[in-house]
Formats: C-alpha cells, structure tokens, sequence
C-alpha cells in the first residue's frame, strides 16, 4: 500500500542516517540485522533469504564493512572472504587507492551529459587496448556481465552478417535472454524454453565437437557468426580445458570464417595468473569481454574489446550495437583505470600465479588425503573443489562458514564450490584456510561414513 509522503520522509530519514553514521549503536546494529531480515522477506524475495541461509542457517549475518580480504558484519564479525564476489574483489575490498579516485571524480562531476565528449571513457578505453591481447583495439562498455555478452553477440551478427552461435554445454554467460540462451546450465534454461533460437552447444573442451558442429551447421546452409566459450568454466565448475583447446579453436574459427568470442567475465584481469586467460593459451579472440573485477569492487562496469575490422558498421551509426544509459559513465570509467593503474603497480596478475599455485599445493595435499575431496582443479586463484554430493559439498561449506571462510557454496549446487580470494590474500591466510579445510574434512568424513563409498562409486558410474 502507498505510504503517505510523510511516511517516506521519516523512512529514508532513518536510513540515511544509519548510511551516514561512523559508528552504529547496539540498537542500531539489532535494527539492521532485523529490519534487513524483514525487507528481503516482504519486499525483494524471500527465496532470495533462503539461498542466503545456506550456509549462515539463520541469516543473522549481515554485512556492513569491508576491508582487504575480509567481509565484517553489523556487530563486527569478520569473515575471511574465500568467495570474492565471484571475482569483484581482485584487488581487495574498499581498495583505498581506487576509492580515492573515485571520489575525486564525483566531487568534480558524477554522470555525463550523453552529448559532450567525455574524456574518461577514451582514457579507459585507451588503457583497455593496451592490456588486450593482440590488435583488440576498440571497446564498448556496460553495467552488467550479460549486457556485455549481449553486446558480443550483437557485434558478431552486425560485423559478419551470419545467424548462428555455437557455445559449451556447461558454459555460463549471464541470465539476459541473449546471454542465457548461449548458457550451457538447464537450471538457468528451462524456465524460459524456448529460448533465442540459431544457438547449438558443443562440449566444452572439445576442439573436434566444435569443428564437427559448424561443418554441420554449413552443410544443411547456415551460417555460422560466432563462437563464445570461456577460457575456463567458471559457474560450471571450474572446468579446465586441454592446453591445446584454444589454439585449436582459434584455429577453426579461422578455417571456417567464424568469430572468436572469448567471455573472460570472470577469468581476466588477472584471475588465472595473467591478465587474460587468452594469455596463457596465447591466443587473440576477436572480442573479449570483461567485467566483475574491473571496478576494483568499487564501482560495476563491464564490456566488451574487439578487433577493428569488426567495427566498421557501428562508424556510420555509433548507437546501432547499443546505447546504455549509464554505460560507461565517468564514475565507474574512474574505477577502471585506477583498477588498471593498481594492477600493474602491484602485478596483480603475478599474485594470483604465485598464491593460487601455493594453494593448490595445500589443497592437493589435503585431496591425497581425504577420499571425500574428489578433485581440486582450477588456475590462479580460481579454484574448484569438487565433492561425491551436493550434501556433502554443502557440509563443508556450512562448516567453513562457522569458522568465519567464506566459499562458493550454496545449496544450489555444492559439489563443486569455488575458492576465489582477493589476490591480496596474504599467505598465512591460505595456511589458515587450508588448515581449517583439513579438519573440516576429517568432521564431514566421521559423520557421512558409510555413505561415502556408495557416493564415489555413483560419481564414477555418471549418476551423481
């Protein structure tokens, strides 16, 4: 029911205040645990709670500060953040040097005119082709992961004039209709059959799959625009590819006249241990698109690198491939390039490589020791530990939680859950995080015994 004018007043009156306070009283701290719970409840989505509750199993936790690696809640709970915002937090959270900049920025002017020339998106844009690989030279940028693959896509159609797409079983590109639909997950799917039509999947890892399906797609008269893969799976369990994958996809792309659409959303700017997952294969997509960690964790922006040819259609008409409002917007253009300017001074990417390759060591070790971790995998600091179940994948992370690590596991699908740090994760954390896993682990194993054994052997016969 609409509130009286009155009402609103005292309401955002309240909030601000609480917004705008250094330092919250122990009223103050029970009535954000409190009216948050009830918010989500009544006025975003209750399921949306539930999720939440996953491993927190009361969701008295609520978050209010953050600092490095670490996420502190309304009564000072701190909880070494393992999970990153599933790649936000590369350079640490409330990175102070990023935030200075932005700052800086807004005192001066916040969002731009959308007909005067604003200098910060060329600056940006700039540095982006500087970063890319090979002659990735002009960019586009967005507000969200699935907008900017929803911009790759659209370049692919507009630039080559062909219909079809070719993605991975498995993949993940967002949940827009567009990106969706080049998804490869059935639970993101189904609910929305049928969905963009002219979009085949492939298995990912798989040159051969790939070639076989556009001679396919080719020999009954399709044409083939675009294929979009992720250098590494991500949301679909951290899946790494052969090492000969992308070479040999970048390869057939070729051969056949098919674009390259690399989606490093969540793998580039350094998160696999290079600036780029293209880097470590060494190969040139002819569009990239980025995002989560681009903002430094201050600001969202994403988008989209692509080679110059590409962009021939958009010369005559700038606003054809897409026009956001707040795309590329002075504010978050300001994060970027202090994010940029952070990761080279600090080697961002060269952090990730050294910390993900000590933590794998440590978490080898613990998968030669305990037979309820079936598989530690990944690159950098994207890392997947896969368990026999969801029950027991989520035991684990429940388990982690109330020791105050934060991981990627939720009732959803828990059997494989991510560990994505900040690369500023300092190295007795990573002891602290592989020490704690050990004795979760021997816990989880007392308590699921005897289901073990029959779990591992259903995972061997496919039936898990």
């Amino acid at each position: 029911m609409r509130a009286s004018i009155e009402e609103v007043k005292k309401e955002s009156s309240k909030y601000v205040e609480l917004i705008r306070s250094k330092q919250l009283t122990d009223e103050q701290k029970d009535f954000v645990v409190s009216d948050s719970i009830s918010n989500f409840n009544t006025f975003v989505n209750s399921g949306w709670l539930e999720y939440r509750k996953s491993v927190s199993t009361d969701a008295a936790f609520v978050e209010w500060r953050d600092h490095d690696d670490y996420i502190v809640g309304t009564h000072g709970t701190e909880f070494l953040d393992c999970l990153g915002g599933c790649g936000i937090f590369s350079c640490g959270h409330h990175n102070q040097e990023i935030l200075d900049t932005v700052k800086a920025q807004m005192d001066r002017y916040c969002l731009h005119s959308l007909e005067l020339v604003d200098p910060l998106r060329g600056f940006l844009a700039k540095l982006v082709a500087m970063i890319t690989p090979g002659d990735l030279q002009y960019s586009f940028f967005c507000n969200g992961g699935a907008e900017a693959v929803e911009m790759a896509l659209k370049l692919a159609r507009l630039a080559t004039g062909k219909t079809q797409y070719i993605s991975t079983v498995n993949g993940f590109h967002g949940k827009s209709f567009g990106a969706v639909s080049v998804s490869g997950k059935n639970i993101y799917r189904e609910p929305y059959l049928p969905m963009v039509q002219g979009v085949h999947h492939v298995k990912f890892g798989s040159a051969d799959a790939l070639e076989d399906m556009i001679k396919s797609l080719l020999a009954v008269g399709e044409t083939v625009a675009a294929f979009i893969v992720e250098p590494v799976q991500g949301e679909g369990g951290v899946n790494v590819p052969p090492d000969d994958y992308l070479p040999r996809v970048r390869q057939i792309c070729d051969k056949y006249d098919v674009l390259l659409i690399l989606d490093e959303i969540q793998t580039g700017l350094g998160r696999l241990g290079a600036w780029w997952g293209a880097d470590i294969y060494n190969v040139v997509p002819d569009i990239l698109t980025f995002g989560k960690a681009f903002g430094g964790g201050i600001l969202p922006i994403t988008g989209i690198a692509a080679k110059p040819k590409l962009w021939d259609k958009m010369v005559a008409n700038p606003w054809i491939l897409g026009s956001p409002t707040f795309g590329g917007n002075p504010s978050v253009c300001s994060a970027a390039i202090a994010t940029i300017k952070y990761m080279a001074e600090n080697d961002i990417p060269g952090q990730f490589k050294a910390k993900g390759d000590y933590f794998m060591k440590g978490l080898k070790e613990l998968q030669a020791k305990h037979k309820v971790l079936l598989d530690v995998r990944g690159k950098g600091l994207l890392i997947g530990l896969e368990y026999p179940s969801d029950e027991i994948g989520f035991a684990v992370s429940t388990a982690l939680f109330a020791r105050k690590i934060m991981v990627g596991g939720t009732l959803n699908n828990a059997r494989v859950f991510r560990i994505e740090p900040p690369a500023i994760i300092k190295y007795e954390e990573i002891d602290r995080v592989v020490n704690t896993l050990d004795q979760v682990l021997t816990e989880v194993e007392a308590v699921f015994a005897g289901q073990i054994d029959q779990m591992i052997q259903e995972v061997a016969a496919g039936k898990a």
